[in-house]
């Protein structure tokens, strides 16, 4: 199941000062990541917020929701977009990891899962695509989720997942890894 939980595009300044952040953001250093197996092209991360372990660890360590009952906590580079820590503080669910993610042009992430990256499992991942075009496609369970710039959407990342983008510019997704509560289920299942 994917759902659009919700549009930003009614308040379509803030999605424009996010995407003039992400100009800034663009510039710093991304890494590739780091499961080369489960993609062609070009396909990299640019960790936000992550375990506080990690917080001088590599960025690829940095990137991604891959512990259980640990702390959280935003990274310096967060602080140079302030839009986007603004829309991540008044999401009303616990964030753990936080990382925009790049999939550049001609590049394919292959079918995969996510095992247990689901509600069912009280874990949740929400993308919130700031820069796409219409040859990008992504697919949950062979079901096309049609994103579009400004609307968050949660994906059960549990099910069989895989992205194309055959457009002539990169796809940038702000991703977020967090608890499923209460507030998320009633989006999600309303």
């Amino acid at each position: 199941m994917s759902l659009c939980l919700f549009s930003l595009i009614t308040k379509a300044e803030h999605l424009q000062q996010m995407q003039l952040e992400l100009q800034l953001l663009a510039q710093q250093h991304w890494c590739q990541h780091v499961n080369k197996t489960d993609y062609q092209g070009g396909w990299d991360v640019l960790a936000l917020r992550c375990a506080t372990k990690h917080l001088h660890a590599h960025a690829i360590l940095q990137s991604f929701a891959i512990e259980d009952g640990t702390e959280w906590q935003d990274l310096p580079l967060l602080e140079q977009a302030p839009y986007v820590k603004n829309f991540l503080q008044h999401l009303p669910v616990s964030i753990k990891s936080v990382r925009l993610m790049r999939l550049h042009p001609g590049a394919v992430i292959q079918p995969h899962r996510d095992h247990g990256l689901c509600l069912e499992q009280g874990e949740a991942r929400l993308h919130l695509p700031l820069q796409t075009n219409p040859e990008l496609k992504f697919y949950v369970a062979e079901q096309l989720v049609p994103m579009q710039e400004g609307e968050l959407w949660y994906i059960n990342a549990d099910q069989t997942h895989r992205v194309e983008n055959k457009g002539e510019d990169a796809r940038i997704n702000l991703v977020i890894d967090c608890e499923a509560n209460d507030w998320l289920k009633e989006q999600v299942y309303a």
